[in-house]
């Protein structure tokens, strides 16, 4: 198992600025290096005093008294990922009493999550039965070293987002075309209203990859769905734990300018909370959050891959290969289009969990026993093994 716990911390610089206007020389002026006076116009510039730049000590001091933390992320980014451990290892450790409230799982697998806190299943358990890499897909390991330690303390995981299905139809037809089991599984109290929210969604939509028939409004129903679902999730929670400190990870999205999710939550319930997200590959903004992080770059590394595109929605008894990418290590072993993929190395195969599960912790130049199953030319089937070389 890859150690995270204390040798993968990101380092991060934390930013507490004030904005300043910084006046144009009037001798650059009369050495012709600028226009006219009458020609000048001014520019807002925020000015960081650099003594005041702060470390993780001094923001979980600043978080100390907060009942709710927002932490945005890239979802992609590891050292996003490792500094909201960071975050909440220090906050356990000044001994709050925490739960961590999670977009990437679903309200209907509540009890899976609480199952693998209580350890009563395993993690690969957790993740099927989580549905995580058809309904997430992002690399697990970027949240395992997370998960790992609030089963090793026993704190509470929360599962925020409404069911992929419900924002997937409000994406096709609006929130109007939910069927009624669907509409009594969102919240009654959605404000459209805001401005703000609005123009930063619209400003989503036009760079968001999309069909010709495209309906912003159906857009903004399903992020609506996603920040008032989570938000009237963590108030529950709030309510019904009132000794509980709730960090929730979502995506910067989902937490920047207080919109989102804190503005739904600040509506149904007063609690002090805070805003932390990451400042890297976007122009440095005040406003953006309470606390802004600048990490560096920490990469997870490359899982090894089997090379094979494979039939996904007719899962049991192995996979079907459907073809093979450019340098495939399987092909090169003798796996063929058609075959049934039922084993790589000592896990068996019965869906795409599975795959997934069994190269997680693969290495690019590793080699596995992969066996399959082919069909033979008159009836049957046989069962071959073969050693492929990731890549």
């Amino acid at each position: 198992m890859i150690q995270h716990r204390f040798t993968c911390m990101s380092v991060f610089t934390l930013f507490l600025a004030a904005g300043a206007l910084v006046p144009v020389a009037a001798a650059e002026e009369a050495a012709g290096m600028l226009p006219g006076q009458d020609e000048i116009q001014d520019t807002a510039t925020t000015v960081v005093e650099t003594a005041r730049v702060a470390g993780l000590d001094d923001l979980l001091t600043r978080l100390a008294d907060k009942r709710v933390v927002y932490v945005g992320e890239s979802h992609d980014r590891y050292e996003d990922h490792l500094n909201q451990l960071s975050i909440i290892r220090g906050l356990h450790e000044q001994g709050r009493s925490l739960a961590i409230g999670m977009e990437f799982f679903q309200q209907p697998f509540q009890a899976a999550l609480d199952e693998f806190i209580a350890g009563a299943i395993s993690e690969a358990e957790f993740l099927r039965r989580t549905e995580y890499f058809t309904r997430w897909r992002f690399d697990y390991r970027l949240y395992r070293p997370i998960l790992r330690f609030a089963r090793e303390h026993g704190i509470p995981l929360i599962a925020l987002n409404l069911p992929k299905e419900i924002t997937d139809q409000a994406g096709d037809g609006g929130i109007a075309s939910l069927s009624p089991e669907q509409a009594a599984q969102i919240p009654t109290d959605m404000d459209r209203d805001d401005p703000a929210y609005r123009e930063r969604v619209e400003a989503v939509f036009a760079m968001h990859p999309k069909d010709e028939d495209a309906d912003f409004e159906h857009f903004l129903d399903v992020q609506l769905l996603w920040d008032e679902g989570m938000a009237e999730r963590a108030v529950a929670y709030l309510r019904a734990h009132p000794d509980k400190t709730l960090v929730v990870l979502a995506g910067t999205g989902h937490v920047e300018y207080g919109q989102g999710i804190p503005q739904r939550v600040a509506r149904r319930i007063e609690v002090p909370a805070a805003t932390v997200v990451s400042g890297s590959m976007r122009p440095f903004d005040p406003a953006l959050a309470d606390f802004i992080l600048y990490p560096q770059r920490v990469d997870l590394p490359a899982t090894g891959l089997l090379g094979v595109m494979l039939d996904t929605e007719a899962e049991g008894q192995g996979l079907g290969v459907q073809g093979f990418s450019e340098n495939s290590g399987a092909k090169a072993a003798g796996v063929e289009t058609g075959d049934r993929i039922v084993s790589v190395g000592d896990s068996s195969i019965d869906s795409y969990a599975d795959i997934r599960i069994a190269l997680m912790d693969s290495r690019p130049g590793d080699t596995l026993p992969v066996q399959v199953l082919r069909d033979k030319v008159i009836g049957g089937s046989e069962r071959l093994t073969f050693e492929v070389e990731l890549h």
